[in-house]
């Protein structure tokens, strides 16, 4: 694999100065666009050469089988996997007869630039053809935030060195080949061909539509071009469009001389359903193309620019003394805005819409690293989020039903929202997902105040996963509840009793539940809730099992998890991760943890820790958490700032915010890890910035390491801006608008009015010893 970094430092942008075909793969995750309804992976114009090709429309998928070496009880029947949609990105070029393929003749020039302002991703050539002949391609290619169903794409030739016959052939084609998704046969035959011709037609000399459906899920997709072409008045063209069961082209031949260029902006419009008709679907494709044509090029720029410019408003982020991590995070910020913006109640999936990974599915992930960084940027976005989750409550209570428990148990991963995960203990059962859900409702009603959104949705939402909460768990002979065979976020701990995360996760979703059931006695009447469940959900809460270890002075994962043996680091050497090289069976019953878990439990709800518990429980965990999971550094962050490991933290910010620009788990060709990129987020905010939210309002315990001058980041509260501004010695907090709102520094109470800005000093870090870290595991240094 090609090592190096593979893209340059810059604040605002991601640019990649030379194409590397054995990073092919990475760019095209990387330099994806998205608006969280269509998703393009950044291949390129011409289609070939490709590591991955992609186009996708997120809630689109296949059933496929789930192969099971026996049945069992509650197995899910089939899958759901993300497919290919018609792919309308592909603008091919012949240059004098020859192809324009970068794998042939000379590529003297190749460039491409995403800019996290503008929202688009340019390309520019130079490329000489096997026959001597040079030209220069730009393109500029978006996906807009604005009208959910467009993407549009700028693409201008002129030659260089000699009059050149110039043909482009800008297509929709469905079906495309692509590389073997699967290991299964059965699976790989059903996302060979995924989708079934249902109409195609032509539209005047230069646009045309096709529809399709889905063999086994059955839904209606439509794919739809248009053109506009400019060349010089004195150059001649000839136009024509053709379209066929998987294919639509629209063909523009011309001559050109060096000086003169063509330029052909495509028009893509894409339209899904599970209950329009084929008409529908197409007059609805039909429109959303005559909106883009009307709005114009120039005009989808200016729209783009105008949302940025919002969005930039309030979720900017600086940062003094690490470019890299400025960028990183800034990358991190504009993916997890592509994965969500224009998502409308369907799910953001682990990949956002960037590759097939985990099959499309979406995980706990996003309630957990993604829908807090939406919270205070794009809050919108976590009501729509929100809203998808209320709209699978049937088939989560189906699931409940089915698994012997009351209220809803969501599933471990899904696009509609069926269970889509073949049974295994840290799957299934996993019910921390509930109390995520439960947690990202309360945290959004919270931050804006939307009490209709929490009396609609919310309080349905917490009252089931309260329920399910109650089924799940019971009182022991002491008085105790227990909730007893979970599997915590670590996933090395399977099947555990107790797990502390979840215990105290559910602790807080049943109060939440009695209390929003309070606010709210008549829609809490509608659904069958009474003083007596209220009262059983309060007293679970309050005999809620924490367990503690009182020898060791810390807090075990799950009961009796610091009585099991410790893993063996000295025989382990270099095989990681371990789960591809170690039974689960041994994993399980040993010290060893692949993610944090009771980490992110001093994260999520750290009111149930002293600061001394918070750094024994650190120091206990570092040494045996291998972090073979993309979701751990940067919990481990937050938790490293606010235990004084300053330096520690800015490490695990970075192998965050670089896990997709550096791929560290060499798995980015199949999609950025969008709960990374939102967690290193969390790790700049809630780690340097101290962020914690709570009923109390927002509190701050700000502290920089020694390889950061100065951070400075802006968020939403109740639709008015806030901005955290922190030095080595200062933190100055200022509120642009709205009422006042009450905040904490570290520790310190005050009322933080508009136009009145606040300054206060940081107290020195807590002093504790550095923790360890399991050998060859710890986090790659960044130099102050």
């Amino acid at each position: 694999m090609t090592t190096g970094r593979a893209f340059t430092v810059e604040p605002w942008c991601l640019r990649e100065l030379s194409l590397d075909l054995d990073r092919i793969a990475q760019s095209e995750s990387v330099f994806a666009l998205s608006n969280g309804h269509i998703g393009l992976r950044a291949n390129l114009d011409e289609g070939e050469p490709h590591g991955l090709p992609g186009t996708y429309l997120n809630g689109v998928f296949e059933l496929r089988p789930l192969p099971y070496a026996e049945a069992g009880y509650g197995y899910p029947e089939s899958g759901q996997t993300v497919i290919n949609v018609t792919n309308g990105k592909l603008i091919r070029l012949m240059v004098d007869d020859e192809p324009f393929d970068l794998r042939y003749g000379t590529l003297r020039a190749h460039e491409r630039n995403l800019d996290f302002r503008d929202g688009v991703l340019r390309r520019d050539v130079t490329w000489t053809s096997p026959a001597g002949r040079t030209v220069q391609v730009t393109s500029t290619r978006l996906v807009s935030f604005t009208q959910r169903a467009i993407a549009a794409i700028c693409y201008e030739v002129e030659p260089v060195d000699g009059p050149a016959r110039v043909v482009l052939q800008s297509e929709l084609v469905a079906n495309e080949q692509l590389p073997e998704q699967s290991g299964d046969p059965r699976a790989a035959a059903v996302l060979e061909a995924p989708l079934r011709a249902e109409h195609n037609g032509v539209s005047g000399e230069r646009g045309a539509i096709l529809i399709h459906q889905t063999a086994r899920s059955g839904l209606r997709v439509a794919a739809g071009m248009d053109h506009r072409i400019t060349v010089p008045e004195e150059v001649n063209l000839h136009v024509a469009t053709e379209s066929f069961d998987d294919l639509a082209r629209t063909t523009i031949a011309t001559v050109l001389r060096p000086g003169q260029k063509l330029r052909l902006v495509k028009f893509l419009a894409y339209g899904w359903s599970s209950y329009r008709s084929v008409p529908a679907v197409r007059d609805q494709v039909a429109a959303a193309l005559s909106a883009a044509r009307f709005t114009g090029w120039n005009g989808l720029l200016a729209e783009q620019r105008k949302y940025l410019d919002e969005f930039w408003q309030g979720a900017s982020v600086e940062v003094d003394g690490d470019t890299e991590i400025e960028q990183a995070i800034r990358f991190a910020l504009f993916h997890v805005l592509q994965a969500s913006a224009r998502a409308e109640q369907r799910a953001i999936p682990a990949k956002g819409l960037t590759g097939p990974g985990y099959d499309g599915h979406s995980f706990w992930d996003t309630e957990i690293f993604v829908l807090p960084v939406l919270t205070y940027s794009v809050p919108q976005a976590v009501e729509q989020a929100l809203r998808w989750r209320h709209n699978t409550l049937p088939m989560a209570r189906d699931r409940a039903q089915q698994l012997g428990l009351a209220g809803a148990v969501f599933p471990w991963r899904t696009i509609r929202g069926e269970e889509c995960s073949g049974y295994w203990p840290a799957g299934t059962a996993a019910f921390h997902l509930g109390a995520g859900i439960a947690h990202a409702v309360v945290r959004y009603v919270q931050a804006t105040d939307d009490r209709d959104f929490e009396r609609e949705v919310g309080l349905e939402l917490l009252v089931e996963t309260a329920r399910m909460w109650r089924s799940l768990g019971h009182h022991d002979t002491h008085g105790q509840f227990r909730i007893d065979g979970v599997t915590g976020p670590d996933e090395y701990s399977a099947i555990s009793d107790n797990n502390v995360y979840t215990n105290l996760m559910a602790r807080r979703n049943l109060i939440a539940a009695a209390d929003v059931a309070e606010r709210y006695p008549a829609q809490a009447n509608e659904l069958s809730v009474n003083v007596e469940e209220m009262a059983s959900w309060r007293d679970a809460a309050k005999a809620m099992t924490i367990p503690y270890d009182e020898t060791l002075g810390v807090h075990p994962q799950s009961e009796g998890f610091t009585s099991h043996e410790h893993w063996d680091f000295a025989a382990t050497g270099s095989r990681y991760p371990l789960m591809l090289n170690f039974p689960y069976f041994d994993i399980y019953r040993k010290q060893v943890v692949k993610q944090a878990d009771l980490v992110l439990a001093m994260q999520t709800c750290g009111e149930a820790f002293t600061p001394e518990q918070k750094a024994r429980n650190f120091a206990y965990y570092e040494p045996i958490t291998v972090r073979d999971s993309s979701l751990s550094a940067c919990s481990q962050a937050v938790i490293a700032a606010e235990c004084g490991h300053l330096d520690l933290a800015l490490d695990y910010l970075a192998e965050a915010a670089l896990t997709d620009l550096d791929d560290l788990h060499a798995n980015t060709k199949d999609g950025l890890h969008m709960a990374s990129l939102g967690g290193a987020c969390l790790a700049l905010v809630a780690g340097f910035g101290g962020l914690r939210d709570s009923e109390e309002g927002l509190a701050f315990a700000p502290r920089l390491p020694r390889g950061l001058s100065r951070v400075a980041f802006r968020m939403l509260i109740r639709g008015h801006h806030l901005r955290v501004e922190v030095t080595g010695e200062t933190a100055t907090y200022s509120l642009t608008d709205g009422p006042a709102i009450p905040i904490s520094h570290h520790g310190e109470q005050m009322m933080l009015a508009p136009g009145d800005p606040v300054t206060r000093s940081i107290p020195p870090a807590p002093n504790w010893p550095a923790p360890l870290q399991p050998p060859g595991r710890a986090p790659r240094r960044r130099e102050p």
